[in-house]
């Protein structure tokens, strides 16, 4: 059955305020970017956020007021350090609030694993003597039964839903990802549901030639979204590079909370939709980060 429906659509139906929403799964790479916006043009609230970096995107979010908590391990700007919502919201309050609930990127692989698997918790010992433990109110410390010494346990997490951007899915929602993966898969199987942005809608045909490459199975997806350059600015493998430039002209515009109202103003809030967006970007920009050459994997041959 084709779960193709447009973004605005998923994003009504599936994206409520109070949910756990998990994006930026694939750390710098495939960042859902547009799906983040409609989010805020929706104007969702309380939300919490999870992921390992999100880059960019969990600091709009945050600067527009949708969010209330944050498990992750990093937010800011890779290209220029600094989160300024993200440091303006922990520090100041502002524009609300933030709960942070500090994970490293193992931990937080841990606690979705464990979330996708069905387990309540997974042991660690990999934040044994850190902040991240001792000043954790989600970590406990407890004692291995096998050898009876300290062990970190990590809660499962089970985020209501995960939004993937993916290079190709069929319509019912089964997913091709190649490249850098992070944690999405742990992420796509751990969530209640998930919701699918893809640069290109395929035959299932397409799909079952590479199974190994399936980053999430159709049972596991609520929505499926054909939303090409939809996690610009940042890379996509094979389709797209990192838009290096962007990043830093939105370091600039969002220092001060004034300056970022004007840029969410221009850039999100007062753009219809996506194609808004690419339009505003300008096809010239865009076609300038497509690789120049292709760097195609060896042939699979599965047999017959």
């Amino acid at each position: 059955m084709s779960k193709l429906v447009t973004l605005a659509e998923a994003i009504e139906k599936f994206v409520p305020d109070g949910a756990s929403v998990a994006m930026g799964t694939a750390l710098e790479a495939a960042i859902p970017f547009a799906a983040g916006h409609e989010i805020i043009r929706q104007n969702r609230r309380n939300l919490t956020l999870v992921g390992p970096i999100s880059d960019i995107l969990f600091d709009q979010l945050i600067g527009a007021g949708c969010v209330a908590r944050v498990k992750a391990a990093w937010v800011g700007n890779v290209s220029a350090g600094l989160g300024h919502n993200y440091r303006r919201a922990v520090e100041q309050n502002r524009p609300q609030p933030l709960a942070v609930d500090d994970y490293s990127n193992f931990t937080l692989t841990l606690a979705l694993q464990a979330g996708a698997q069905g387990s309540p918790y997974v042991a660690t010992r990999s934040i044994e003597g850190s902040d991240i433990l001792e000043k954790s109110a989600v970590f406990l410390k407890g004692v291995s039964p096998f050898d009876g010494l300290p062990v970190a346990l990590i809660p499962a997490l089970r985020p209501d839903v995960t939004i993937l951007h993916v290079q190709r899915t069929d319509e019912e929602g089964n997913a091709h990802l190649w490249g850098n993966l992070g944690v999405s898969e742990e992420a796509a199987l751990s969530a209640q549901r998930v919701i699918l942005t893809a640069e290109e809608i395929v035959s299932h045909e397409v799909i079952t030639s590479d199974p190994n490459r399936v980053i999430v199975p159709g049972f596991k997806v609520a929505a499926v979204v054909h939303q090409p350059a939809g996690c610009h600015p940042s890379p996509l493998p094979g389709y797209y590079n990192r838009d290096h430039t962007f990043f830093t002209e939105y370091h600039r515009a969002s220092r001060q909370a004034e300056d970022f109202s004007t840029w969410l103003t221009e850039w999100v809030t007062g753009l219809s939709d996506h194609a808004a967006y690419l339009e505003k970007l300008g096809k010239d920009r865009l076609e300038a980060l497509r690789p120049t050459e292709k760097a195609l994997a060896a042939p699979v041959d599965y047999g017959t």
